[in-house]
């Protein structure tokens, strides 16, 4: 069977043994850190990455902040919807797990024999990391890293196809990025709204006085490269 798939006939198939292939030579304790990094550790990092570009853009003065906050409220939304959207995609596609119809394979987490087409980790994690992008473009960056090793690990596992993997990252992003604008009218106002309010130190920091410099001279305001926001 693997000499079958990587003869050229399923470029798809041979990838996958190609990458999980890796797995069959390394030590015990790597695979388990491949696994528990993929089940859990990007989800741990994006969750943190989330946390702190919230921190970043809501200790923004001026009128852009709300708008910030919504962006980082909508990575996590985003996130939420592709991966319901990713439910009738499996069930329309049908594709059984490499598990069931390859028995050579490496299998690192066993039991995972559902319909695999599209990966719902990397469903997710791509989501997030392009709602990122769309806010602050150096966190997006890191987390668009993050997605990709993700989709990288379940390969390793045997537990997705390579175009699961890529069938997943285009339902994340697509998600993500073409439902933006009308996510933002709605989540923009409400962020707006919270920061006029009792919970507005969620939305922005407190104020700080305009003339604290040394000589009583204002802060200049912070530019577009200060604020590595994406346009």
């Amino acid at each position: 069977m693997a000499e079958l798939a990587l003869d050229g006939s399923n470029p798809d198939v041979g990838l996958l043994y190609l990458v999980n292939g890796v797995a069959r030579h390394c030590p015990g304790w790597f695979r388990q850190v491949v696994t528990f990094g993929a089940e859990y550790g990007v989800l741990a990092v994006l969750a943190a990455l989330l946390a702190w570009c919230w921190w970043r853009v809501a200790r923004r003065q001026g009128a852009g902040a709300p708008a910030a906050v919504a962006g980082v409220a909508w990575a996590v939304l985003s996130a939420g919807l592709a991966v319901l959207l990713s439910v009738p995609v499996r069930s329309l596609v049908a594709r059984r797990a490499p598990v069931v119809d390859h028995d050579q394979l490496t299998v690192l987490v066993p039991g995972r024999t559902g319909f695999s087409f599209v990966s719902g980790h990397a469903t997710l994690a791509m989501a997030v990391a392009v709602g990122l992008f769309m806010v602050h473009r150096r966190t997006g960056l890191a987390a668009i890293a993050l997605a990709a090793l993700d989709g990288l690990g379940y390969v390793f596992m045997g537990t997705h196809y390579p175009t699961d993997v890529i069938g997943g990252f285009a339902l994340g992003t697509a998600t993500s990025l073409l439902l933006a604008p009308l996510a933002m009218l709605a989540l923009a106002p409400l962020a707006a709204a919270v920061g006029r309010g009792r919970a507005a130190v969620l939305v922005r920091a407190p104020g700080r006085p305009r003339t604290a410099g040394v000589r009583g001279e204002p802060y200049p305001e912070p530019t577009a490269a200060d604020k590595d926001l994406a346009a």
